[in-house]
């Protein structure tokens, strides 16, 4: 139970590692190999190195700063500490929004595989939920929130055992698939069907970028471990590592395994029965109909895994949004086992509305990669500002070369969203404006706070930063992104080609850091915030974690 009306301390290293690497291997595997062969063909497999090296960048920015506030819901109180309230509001709620989302599309992907079998949840020819299948995706994801009301421990215990199961079986597919049909001749086989841009608009729109961002679950669970300042840094980098193997392996196992025939007409047109669900069709085509009943078991036990430790984040982010005022405060709640009920209940509520508009797996993950790495964009502009406010703070982990990594970090997480292409930029920005548009209606007319406290002083950068993140989109290539939108369509320019795009975005977004850096809180406004921050449910029994090499 809760001790002192706090978080318990139960998560060990190998619980934090496994949490981390339970979130990375969920949905993503099932559906994230086949979508990206057909929109990069043999070049698919630099895209999962391209996401893998982007994550880590992350991660390794996300490392410290999250180990100098080892708290559940860190990533809130990240967002607070550089620019004050009103970016921390506006971080806050893409972080939760880019957390909740994860459970419904696991929900979906579930549904989507046992399709096959049970064909009455999905349409197969659009892919998205039926009338029974949103019903039966709202008593599922009621499951996975019903288990979440336990401890921690029981969470991390569950966790754990199914993660032997998700990598195992991974694994396992890899040597099945590829004993039962191997033709590495399908390297060079149709490479003019997939154009260059093929293998970045994977690493967004295929599902890619999404497979790898669990590793921030362990960040969360820092005020629930006793020694985060050594298990933190062990559980993020470790899981990105392991997870490129396995993603790596299974790429490969995708490109090899399907016959010649299936993409007789170029990578862009692979298809063959069933493969709603790829990889037990695909298991099927070839003969391997007894792995394919293994995989169908795969296709409930990876995303119920996911969609449950996903649910326990998103909790966690909600506890921390009521920590620091972004939510009301009666979401700090918590039960008897030490959980907070409260923004359990919330989080599966928003959760459910998510069904709505984004009825099929494929249809959400682009938005949600767009939405979730620029969440994580504040992440390398924090921590250059912590060097430089507080440059003598201890860091149980310190990044080495942080003034070099933090840029290509918030470099790399802009190009992964320019790389959806211009009709996801534009629903993104699109919905963060009207937020940001509401909330200040609600400042300014309703709550009649003193606009001298909204932090325009501070914020102000946000608005250049969206604005032409649109606008190198839009004037961007036309083969980013995918081809057919549930939503509506907005057709780029085509003004800048491959390669100077790239070179554009990234000086536009060392702009931006500048800008941002130069409109950070006053170094007494930070210290103070920050120490009221380290003051919010700290571990009773805190372990200081080794300087990092």
């Amino acid at each position: 139970m809760a001790v002192g009306g706090k978080l318990r301390r139960d998560a060990g290293i190998i619980g934090l590692l496994y949490f981390s690497l339970g979130g990375i291997i969920g949905s993503g595997w099932l559906f994230g190999p086949f979508d990206a062969a057909k929109a990069a063909g043999p070049w698919s497999i630099a895209s999962w190195i391209i996401g893998a090296a982007v994550v880590m960048l992350l991660a390794l920015v996300f490392a410290e700063l999250a180990t100098m506030m080892p708290k559940s819901g860190a990533l809130i109180h990240i967002s607070h500490i550089g620019h004050g309230e009103l970016i921390g509001r506006i971080w806050s709620w893409i972080l939760f929004l880019s957390s909740v989302v994860t459970p419904p599309i696991e929900v979906m992907a579930v549904l989507t595989y046992l399709n096959n079998k049970i064909p009455y949840f999905v349409d197969p020819s659009t892919h998205v939920l039926t009338a029974v299948g949103f019903f039966v995706a709202i008593g599922l994801l009621g499951v996975v929130v019903v288990v979440n009301f336990f401890a921690i421990r029981f969470v991390l215990w569950v966790n754990n055992v199914a993660t032997w199961w998700k990598m195992f079986i991974p694994a396992i597919s890899i040597i099945v698939l590829m004993s039962y049909s191997f033709h590495p001749g399908n390297f060079h086989l149709q490479l003019g069907s997939v154009h260059a841009a093929g293998m970045l608009t994977a690493v967004s729109t295929a599902g890619i970028i999404f497979s790898f961002l669990g590793f921030r679950l362990a960040i969360n669970l820092g005020g629930e471990t006793k020694n985060p300042g050594k298990y933190i840094p062990i559980a993020v980098i470790g899981s990105v590592l392991i997870a490129t193997l396995i993603y790596v392996g299974l790429e490969v196992t995708t490109l090899t395994a399907v016959r010649p025939e299936d993409f007789a007409n170029g990578w862009p047109s692979l298809a063959f029965k069933g493969d709603a669900g790829p990889f037990a069709a695909l298991a099927v085509t070839i003969g391997a109909v007894w792995w394919s009943w293994v995989l169908y078991a795969d296709a409930i036990v990876s995303p119920f895994g996911t969609g449950l430790i996903y649910t326990t984040n998103t909790s966690r982010l909600g506890y921390g949004m009521a920590e620091v005022g972004s939510a009301p405060k009666r979401m700090q709640k918590l039960n008897r086992h030490g959980v907070p009920w409260v923004s359990l209940l919330v989080t599966y509520v928003i959760a459910c509305i998510f069904f709505f508009p984004f009825p099929s797996w494929h249809q959400l993950v682009g938005y949600v990669s767009d939405i979730t790495v620029l969440s994580y964009g504040i992440g390398p502009i924090v921590l250059l500002i912590m060097r430089r406010r507080r440059p003598d703070e201890h860091r149980p982990f310190r990044l080495k070369g942080a003034n070099i990594i933090a840029p290509l970090a918030f470099i790399a997480s802009n190009w992964v969203i320019f790389w959806t292409g211009c009709t996801t930029v534009t629903f993104l920005f699109g919905l963060l404006g009207s937020l940001f548009v509401l909330y200040a209606l609600w400042y300014h007319l309703i709550a009649r706070r003193p606009t001298a406290d909204f932090g325009w002083q501070h914020a102000w950068w946000v608005f250049p930063y969206f604005i032409g993140m649109w606008v190198l989109s839009y004037i961007g290539p036309s083969s980013l992104g995918p081809e057919h939108v549930s939503l509506f369509n907005v057709v780029p320019l085509d003004a800048l080609g491959l390669g100077w795009d790239m070179i554009a975005v990234a000086v536009f977004s060392l702009a931006i850091l500048y800008m941002a850096l130069g409109s950070a809180l006053p170094r007494e406004e930070a210290d103070r915030y920050f120490e009221q921050l380290k003051k919010l449910d700290l571990p009773e029994e805190y372990e200081e974690g080794t300087e990092s090499p």
